[in-house]
């Protein structure tokens, strides 16, 4: 055949030169610097949270918060209307107390390299 495909033997080739790649064998990965393995990508690895989940997240914080008071107070035998006055106190006060992210700016980016290269001229 061509290329020495087949095995020579005494009758010629042991072969008909048809050859098949072998789908099981694994390349190794390389490694990126920051320790990323070639075939991932880079999309999960420098994303900021989201602004909206992380709020969400805070303010089911702070309901959990507040139930967990309610059902004290509702054991410790408080009327409906004491219930209500001090749960809308202790939400006033987490919701207070309770640190927020920064909203993004529009242009927070542009902003931030031109005082950069101010700096450096």
């Amino acid at each position: 055949m061509y290329n020495g495909t087949g095995l020579q033997s005494a009758r010629g080739f042991g072969s008909n030169g048809y050859t098949q790649s072998n789908k099981f064998f694994v390349t190794p990965k390389t490694v990126l610097p920051g320790g990323v393995a070639g075939g991932q990508g880079l999309a999960g690895v420098s994303r900021k949270p989201n602004n909206d989940i992380v709020e969400h997240e805070r303010k089911r914080q702070i309901q959990l918060k507040l139930v967990t008071l309610e059902d004290k107070l509702v054991d410790r035998g408080y009327t409906d209307d004491e219930i209500a006055e001090k749960i809308n106190e202790a939400r006033r006060n987490l919701e207070a107390s309770e640190v927020r992210p920064p909203q993004p700016q529009i242009g927070e980016y542009w902003l931030y390299k031109t005082r950069l290269s101010k700096q450096l001229m």
